[in-house]
């Protein structure tokens, strides 16, 4: 079925990415223009150095899908400035990478890009994605843009399988299970070698803050929401749910037996990796599935027995994850340079056709006999991983595509299928952020320091220095310095999508 489909995308390819001439246009003029390539300018993020003009990678995707690429590469330091600049002199490229930003979101606004929600059923690849990716990056419940796609489902534990299993451990479900096996693994001596040094798990100084936040992860999985939760229009961040409470108090108990990391306000993660690494440590709460292969081939140096495996986090209701934002930034069509609707069709035709096999796995694995071979008759496999860091990468992270998706596995060891296999899958469990992309003047002007207020509060709660009364003080006190307006703020524009 794939084969034929690339070579149904081949045969049409002047009736797909070179449609739309323009009404009227007389039959000559059409063919003419369907011969040649389309000119398409791009705004891209630099990753490593900026690849060469005309590479045998940027030529591959030329001549599959009919154009002629002109992209500017734009530093990752300065690359929201750089935008910004583009925006503001209304001197923007077809396509233009963006974050989603302030910024950004005024732009659109304003009127600057394209809306894409309506044409998107009309493209075989970009339809078929998970709703949920096109959600994260909309504005107003509106989309306005193609997401550089990341994983939402991603979010895993990594744990020390061989521990649990001499222990005779099983993975935590609820609260009380979580603080079982976390005390456990720190004061039972598992590496048995006669000394009290292992943690269940190591927090650190950002422990909450990120994608990644431990407390919200293993408090989603007992019934609390991601970051923010909404019912009947009415939004409630995490930290006042129960099931959140509930996971802040059993580390502070954690924290008081001495069963977590003393000092974890001023650990940094890359010492608690350190750590793991040297097999002192239960359990990556932070982490995601694929980190189990890496984590593990480390491990072996230090305790050649020692044995990684990976599972969801997982609670009363079953699996439940924090969903993740899904995206690294999202492609967007400026109408200052993309100015009819037959153009913007052109557009999102070579937007889709990067989803097609051949051109997934240009992008995800490179070019065969150069970057891969094709091994185990349907697998794919890795000769020279630099080159295609070096020659691919900035293409995989800038465009479109999805591993997994028109695309042949890659060989890895069971641990790493098994990581890439729940990454792919897990999606269904993710539970979403409400607010991820509404707007709130009070999040624009204070917003991180509304999170640093909750941040200190409940480092402080956990290692004692405030008690439930003064924790409660705390949010009261969040509330007036402008939670009370972010919430009623976030429930305005929540009303303006259409949800309910």
């Amino acid at each position: 079925m794939k084969k034929s489909v690339a070579v149904l995308s081949t045969a049409v390819l002047t009736a797909g990415i070179a449609a739309g001439c323009g009404e009227g246009a007389n039959s000559k003029t059409s063919q003419t223009t369907a011969n040649s390539p389309f000119n398409l300018s791009m705004a891209l993020m630099q990753v490593g150095d900026p690849p060469n003009k005309g590479n045998d990678i940027e030529q591959a995707i030329e001549k599959y899908t009919n154009t002629k690429l002109d992209i500017q590469w734009i530093p990752q330091s300065a690359f929201d400035d750089k935008v910004n600049v583009m925006i503001a002199a209304n001197e923007m490229p077809k396509i233009m990478k963006v974050n989603y930003v302030p910024t950004t979101i005024s732009a659109i606004q304003s009127g600057l890009f394209w809306e894409i929600g309506p044409f998107l059923k009309n493209y075989k690849n970009l339809s078929v994605q998970n709703p949920q990716y096109f959600d994260n990056i909309s504005v107003e419940g509106k989309i306005y843009g193609i997401p550089n796609f990341r994983d939402i489902g991603r979010a895993g534990i990594v744990y020390r399988k061989d521990w649990f299993d001499s222990m005779g451990l099983k993975l935590p479900t609820t609260v009380d299970e979580w603080y079982n096996v976390l005390k456990a693994q720190t004061q039972n001596d598992p590496d048995k070698n006669g000394k009290n040094d292992t943690f269940g798990t190591v927090l650190f100084k950002k422990y909450n803050e990120g994608t990644q936040p431990v407390i919200t992860r293993i408090a989603v999985s007992q019934g609390a929401p991601n970051r923010w939760g909404v019912e009947n229009g009415k939004f409630t961040p995490e930290f006042m749910t129960k099931p959140y409470y509930d996971v802040l108090k059993m580390f502070r108990k954690l924290y008081e037996e001495k069963s977590i990391n003393q000092d974890f306000a001023v650990f940094d993660d890359s010492e608690a990796i350190k750590l793991m690494d040297s097999g002192r440590v239960g359990m990556k709460l932070n982490g995601v599935y694929n980190n189990g292969k890496s984590y593990q081939d480390k491990l072996v140096k230090s305790a050649p027995t020692g044995e990684y495996d990976v599972a969801p986090f997982t609670g009363p209701q079953g699996i439940r994850l924090a969903g993740e934002p899904g995206n690294f930034g999202f492609l967007a069509i400026p109408k200052t340079s993309v100015k009819t609707e037959e153009e913007l069709k052109k557009v999102l035709a070579f937007l889709d056709m990067l989803m097609d096999p051949e051109m997934s796995t240009l992008q995800l694995r490179g070019i065969e006999g150069k970057h891969y071979k094709k091994v185990d008759g349907d697998k794919t496999e890795f000769t020279d991983l630099t080159a295609y860091q070096r020659d691919v990468k900035p293409y995989r992270d800038n465009l479109v595509n999805i591993e997994g998706y028109n695309v042949a596995e890659q060989k890895d060891t069971p641990l790493g299928e098994k990581g890439t296999k729940m990454t792919r899958e897990n999606i269904k469990y993710a539970i979403p952020n409400p607010a991820l992309t509404l707007t709130s003047a009070t999040v624009s002007e204070r917003g991180k320091e509304l999170d640093q207020m909750i941040w200190d509060a409940q480092t402080r709660y956990i290692m004692g220095k405030i008690d439930d009364a003064g924790w409660q003080a705390e949010i009261d006190k969040w509330l007036k310095a402008g939670g009370d307006n972010v919430i009623k703020e976030y429930e305005a524009a929540y009303a303006k999508t259409g949800k309910k």
